[in-house]
C-alpha cells in the first residue's frame, strides 16, 4: 500500500505533507518552497498553471486566474457572500443550472470542486516529486464550520484530483493533532484557526492520543482576504484623493492593488511603518498617475479592528456552547498564515489571558494533523482517535414552516438520530423531506440542503400514519437520510445532495475533461 498524504486545502495557501519513517513531515516543491498558492490560472492553450506561477497571473491575467476559490465552494449563486465576492474578482463568477456558483473562463463554466480539484492535483503532483512514488490517498482538511454541501464538494475535488480521500476532517482538529499526538498530554486546548478565508475555534479535551472536539464555531467568509480589502480600500481612497482617479471603475489597477495589499500587510507585520510610492501605477491618456501614501501598523490595525472582534464573538459562542469559560483552558493554538499579524497575536493574548503557543507552524501544522491521521487510518502508524463533532443543527421541515432539529450542532460524530413524523391530509400517500441545516425554528432562518420523497405511503386518516425519518452523519460529517413508512415498511434512503452538488457521473466526467496541468 502507497502512502498517504495529509492536505490542507487553504483559500490562500495549500499544504501538503506525509508520514515518512514515523515521522510526519511537510513535502516541499523543487525550489523548496513548503506551501503553494491556492491559485488556478488558465492559459490561452488549454492548459493551466497552478501555484506560484499561477499567483503571479492574478495582476497580468486576472481575469482568466482564479484564487480565493474556497470561499465560494458549496455556495449558492445569490447568497450574500457571493455577491461580495463579485465585487473584488476579476474572475467571471456565474450562476450554474441549480443556483450554485460557477467560474467563467474562456467561454466556458468550471464548478467550484473542479478549480479546488486543480490545486489538489497541484499537491499530488508535489507530494509525488518528493516521495518518489504515485500517491493515491489523501486525507484533506476543511474549515470545522463548511457544511454539508460544502464538505460534499471538498470531497468531490478530491475524486476529480484522481485522490481516494480517505476522510474529511476539520482544520482545527488537525492541528490539535498535530500539537498532541504522541506527547501524551493531558489538556483543555483551544485552537484559534484565522486562514485566507474562514475563521474556525474549536474547544478540545486531549488525552492519550484521543482528541475529542467539545465545542466549535465558526465564520466561513472571514480571514486574511478581508484584512488585505481593508489595506486595498485605504489605498484606493489615497489614490483618489491624490488623483482624482477611482481605480473601483479600473479592473486591472484594483488587481494590483490587491497584490500590493497583501505585500503590505506582511510587511507590516515587520515594521511598524511603510512607505508607498509606486511610479506610474495608471497610465491615463493625460498621462501617468503615481501611488505615494504611508501607512502605520496602528493605522492598520484602526482599519481592520472591528475583523478581530468579529474572531472573538466566536470564540464567545463557542464557549457558550461548551460551558466553559477561558479559565477552563490549558493552552492556546493559533493555526493560519493570518495569525502572523501582530494585532492577531496581541488580541488573542489579551482575550485568553494566555501567551499563544509559537512552537508550531501555522501554515504548516493542519497538513501535518492531517497526515498523522492518514496514517493512524491505515495502520502505518499508532493510532489516534478523533471525536469530532458537527457544527450545526440538522432538522426536517414540519407544517406551519417550522423546523424540527433531529440532530444540535456540537453533537458528535458519527451519530444517528430518528423521530417518528405523520401525515397532515386525509388518505395522503406522498411524503415531501426537506432537510435543513441551522439555528432557526422556522424554516427559513435554516439552509435548505436538499429534499426527497417517500412514496408508497398507507392511506389512512391524517395523523395516523407513522414515518420514522433517521439522519446519518458519518465520520467526514456528511449526512445520510432516510425515512420508512412504518406499517408497510416501504422506505427511501438518500445521501443528501446540497443544491448545486456534483452527481457521480458529473464527478468522472470531470476527471477526464479538467485541463492538464502545466509542468
Amino acid at each position: 500500500m502507497g502512502k498517504v498524504i495529509g492536505i490542507d486545502l487553504g483559500t490562500s495557501y495549500s499544504c501538503v505533507a506525509c508520514v515518512v519513517d514515523g515521522k510526519a513531515t511537510v513535502l516541499h516543491d523543487a525550489e523548496g518552497r513548503h506551501t503553494q498558492p491556492s491559485v488556478v490560472s488558465f492559459l490561452p492553450d488549454g492548459s493551466v498553471v497552478v501555484g506560484h506561477e499561477a499567483k503571479k497571473r492574478t495582476v497580468t491575467d486576472p481575469y482568466n486566474t482564479v484564487y480565493s476559490a474556497k470561499r465560494l465552494i458549496g455556495r449558492k449563486f445569490f447568497s450574500e457572500e457571493v455577491t461580495k465576492a463579485k465585487k473584488h474578482c476579476a474572475y467571471e463568477i456565474v450562476e450554474g443550472t441549480n443556483a450554485e456558483v460557477r467560474i467563467k473562463i474562456r467561454e466556458r463554466d468550471y464548478a467550484l470542486p473542479e478549480i479546488s480539484a486543480l490545486v489538489l492535483r497541484k499537491m499530488k503532483a508535489v507530494a509525488e516529486a518528493a516521495l518518489g512514488e504515485e500517491v493515491t490517498q489523501a486525507v484533506i482538511t476543511c474549515p470545522a464550520y463548511f457544511n454539508d454541501g460544502q464538505r460534499q464538494a471538498t470531497k468531490d475535488a478530491g475524486k476529480i484530483a484522481g485522490l481516494e480521500v480517505l476522510r474529511i476532517i476539520n482544520e482545527p482538529t488537525a492541528a490539535a493533532l498535530a500539537f498532541g499526538f504522541g506527547q501524551g498530554l493531558q489538556q483543555r486546548v483551544v485552537v484559534y484557526d484565522l486562514g485566507g478565508g474562514t475563521f474556525d475555534v474549536s474547544i478540545l479535551e486531549i488525552g492519550s492520543d484521543v482528541f475529542e472536539v467539545i465545542s466549535t464555531a465558526g465564520d466561513t467568509y472571514l480571514g486574511g482576504d478581508d484584512f488585505d480589502d481593508r489595506i486595498l480600500e485605504f489605498l484606493a481612497e489615497e489614490f483618489k484623493k491624490a488623483n482624482k482617479f477611482d481605480v473601483h471603475d479600473d479592473i486591472e489597477s484594483m488587481q494590483k492593488l490587491k497584490a500590493l495589499a497583501e505585500r503590505v500587510k506582511w510587511a507590516l507585520s515587520e515594521r511598524t511603518e511603510i512607505k508607498i510610492d509606486v511610479p506610474n501605477f495608471v497610465v491615463t491618456k493625460n498621462g501617468p498617475l503615481h501611488l505615494q501614501t504611508v501607512l502605520t501598523r496602528n493605522h492598520f490595525h484602526q482599519l481592520c479592528m472591528d475583523l478581530v472582534q468579529r474572531t472573538f464573538k466566536v470564540c464567545d459562542e463557542a464557549f457558550q456552547n461548551a460551558r466553559l469559560t477561558i479559565n477552563d483552558v490549558d493552552s492556546v493554538l493559533l493555526v493560519g498564515g493570518s495569525t502572523r499579524m501582530p494585532i492577531i497575536r496581541s488580541s488573542v493574548e489579551k482575550y485568553f489571558f494566555k501567551t499563544p503557543h509559537s512552537d508550531i507552524d501555522p501554515d504548516e501544522v493542519v497538513a501535518v494533523g492531517a497526515a498523522i491521521q492518514g496514517a493512524s487510518l491505515t495502520g502505518s502508524s499508532q493510532k489516534s482517535l478523533l471525536l469530532d463533532v458537527t457544527p450545526l443543527s440538522l432538522g426536517i421541515g414540519t407544517v406551519g414552516g417550522l423546523v424540527k432539529h433531529l440532530i444540535d450542532k456540537n453533537t458528535p460524530i458519527p451519530t444517528e438520530q430518528s423521530h417518528v413524523f405523520t401525515t397532515t391530509r386525509d388518505n395522503q400517500q406522498t411524503v415531501r423531506i426537506m432537510v435543513y441545516q441551522g439555528e432557526g425554528m422556522r424554516k427559513e432562518e435554516n439552509e435548505l440542503l436538499g429534499e426527497f420523497t417517500l412514496n408508497g405511503v398507507r392511506a389512512a386518516r391524517q395523523g395516523e400514519p407513522k414515518i420514522q425519518v433517521s439522519f446519518q452523519i458519518d465520520t467526514d460529517g456528511i449526512l445520510n437520510v432516510s425515512a420508512k413508512d412504518l406499517d408497510t415498511n416501504q422506505e427511501q434512503s438518500i445521501t443528501i445532495m446540497a443544491y448545486g452538488s456534483l452527481s457521480e457521473a458529473e464527478v468522472q466526467k470531470m476527471q477526464g475533461s479538467t485541463p492538464q496541468l502545466q509542468a
